[in-house]
């Protein structure tokens, strides 16, 4: 009985050399191409990233004018030939006034995943994208493209829009809400006209 075993393992680890098959040792951990500790940040052309937006943006302008000039004229009575004239006097004066003041301020919080569109040649990456969300028939559409460091991207591969250098930021929309949002057509001529 212990013979026949030792037979059987035997031809059970022989077989495959015989048949000309080789045996491979293969790991049950999956990597798809990434190691464990591999860094999954993107770094090539095609890879992509999320950029996390916070942007806020206050402007202030106070501008204040004022301008004025008066004048006088004295003429006396005429004498001789100019007998005629009577003493008169003559004075204006002109005022001008004018004071305004405006204050915008704007946040922008979201998130959009764009993709590494070119890698240059100091290893900044030119990165591209845009995300758009439809609700009720109005769309919301967010465009992002700039220029980012590798090494501001952190570990869990996004970065933040204030490292992204001459950064296009566009906020856009379309539909039946944002068409309500714009002056109409008659509006928009008297605007032109008057």
């Amino acid at each position: 009985m212990k013979r026949l075993a030792i037979l059987f393992l035997a031809v059970f680890l022989m077989a495959p050399m015989l048949t000309g098959s080789t045996v491979e040792a293969k790991s049950l951990w999956r990597d798809n191409g990434w190691g464990l500790y591999a860094d999954r940040r993107a770094h090539d052309v095609g890879d992509i990233l999320t950029i996390i937006i916070n942007e806020s943006t206050t402007q202030t302008a106070t501008k204040s004018r004022s301008n004025s000039k008066s004048g006088s004229v004295s003429l006396n009575a005429g004498t001789g030939i100019f007998h005629f004239l009577a003493a008169a006097t003559a004075g204006g004066s002109d005022a001008f006034t004018a004071d305004g003041s405006a204050t915008d301020t704007s946040q922008y919080l979201g998130q959009v995943t764009v993709t590494v569109v070119e890698v240059l040649p100091n290893g900044n990456f030119i990165i591209e994208g845009n995300q758009s969300i439809w609700q009720n028939r109005d769309e919301h559409k967010i465009t992002l493209r700039g220029v980012i460091r590798p090494e501001d991207i952190t570990t869990n591969n996004t970065i933040l829009s204030s490292r992204v250098a001459d950064a296009t930021l566009k906020f856009d929309g379309k539909g039946p809400l944002n068409a309500k949002q714009r002056q109409g057509i008659l509006t928009q001529i008297f605007n032109i006209l008057f």
